[in-house]
C-alpha cells in the first residue's frame, strides 16, 4: 500500500492488510510523506510546535497502527502540501516496488477535488508500477511480474471518480482495524467516520454475496483487467 501520507492506509486500507497477513501474506506500507503540514491539525494546536517533532510523532503512530496490522511500515518523507514527486523520487518509488515485489498494489483514486497530494500520490505510484513492472518482458532494466492495482476508497468517493469493484470481508479483523485508527490521534475524528463507512461497505458487500456473516467491509477499486481462466 503505498499512500501520499502516512496514516492513509489505516482509514482505507486497514482491514485489507490485516486480513492479508492474517492469512501468512506479508504487507507493507509505504508514505510518500508523513502528513506534516496538512493532515496534523490536532499536533499543531501545540504550542512551539515544529515540523520535526510533528513527523516523529506521525511516525510513531504509524508504525504502532502498522505493527497492530501484521504490516511493517515505511517513510519516505517527500513532504506534503504540496506533495511533489520528480524523477529522483520516482526512482525511489520504483525501487521500492521492485525490493518488494508485491502481489496487489493499493494506491489513492486519480482524482481529488479536496486533497491536492492523493492525485500526485496515484500518478507517481501508477508510473512506478509500470517501470518496476516494464510491461512484464525482458527489459534492459529489471523488472518483475505487474501486481494487480487496486485503489482504495477515498473520503469522498462519488466525487472522486471511485466505483467499487471489490469489496474485502474484513469481519474478522475490524477490532484489529479499530485498534490501529485509534494509534492515529493526530486525526480522531477520522476514526468514527471510517468504523461507519466499513459497517455500510458491510451491508453492500452482504447484499452482494448473499453472506449473512459480513459484517464490515473496505471497498476497492480494480484498474487492471484481471485474467483468468474462465468464467
Amino acid at each position: 500500500m503505498i499512500g501520499a501520507h502516512s496514516a492513509d492506509f489505516v482509514w482505507r486500507a486497514g482491514g485489507a492488510l490485516a486480513m492479508a497477513t492474517r492469512g501468512g501474506g506479508t504487507a507493507r506500507v509505504i508514505a510518500l510523506s508523513y502528513g506534516e503540514r496538512g493532515e496534523s491539525g490536532e499536533l499543531w494546536k501545540v504550542e512551539g510546535q515544529t515540523v520535526e517533532a510533528v513527523k516523529a510523532v506521525r511516525r510513531t503512530e504509524a508504525e504502532k497502527a502498522a505493527a497492530t496490522l501484521g504490516a511493517d511500515f515505511r517513510g519516505l518523507d517527500f513532504g506534503d502540501y504540496p506533495l511533489d514527486v520528480d524523477a529522483q523520487r520516482l526512482a525511489q518509488i520504483v525501487d521500492e516496488i521492485r525490493a518488494f515485489a508485491p502481489d496487489v498494489l493499493i494506491t489513492h483514486t486519480d482524482t481529488d477535488p479536496f486533497n491536492p497530494d492523493h492525485p500526485v500520490a496515484f500518478a507517481a505510484v501508477n508510473r512506478a508500477r509500470s517501470l518496476a513492472a516494464g510491461a512484464g518482458v525482458p527489459s534492459a532494466f529489471p523488472s518483475l511480474k505487474p501486481p494487480e492495482l487496486f485503489l482504495f476508497e477515498p473520503h469522498q468517493p462519488e466525487l472522486c471518480n471511485f466505483t467499487p469493484t471489490t469489496f474485502v470481508d474484513i469481519t474478522p479483523v475490524f477490532e484489529a482495524k479499530r485498534t490501529a485508527m485509534a494509534a492515529m490521534e493526530a486525526q480522531q475524528y477520522l476514526q468514527s467516520y471510517y468504523a461507519e463507512r466499513a459497517e455500510h461497505r458491510g451491508n453492500h458487500a452482504r447484499r452482494a454475496s448473499g453472506d449473512p456473516a459480513v459484517r464490515q467491509a473496505e471497498a476497492f477499486q480494480r484498474i487492471i483487467p484481471q485474467v483468468v481462466d474462465g468464467l
